[in-house]
């Protein structure tokens, strides 16, 4: 049972799982704050132009 125990705390195997799920979510939050930022000044862009046409 010892074996066992020992063997499964040092497989690492699963780790590289956990570190490719860190990077997107890190990816995840850059891109969605750059939606929000962008969002939010284009929505006023593309409103002022739609004024400006009609």
């Amino acid at each position: 049972m010892a074996a066992v125990l020992q063997k499964l705390w040092s497989d690492d195997e699963g780790q590289d799982i956990a570190e490719y799920a860190v990077l997107v979510a890190a990816i995840l939050i850059i891109v969605v704050g750059t939606i929000r930022l962008v969002g939010s000044q284009s929505n006023t862009v593309f409103s002022n132009v739609a004024s400006a046409v009609q």
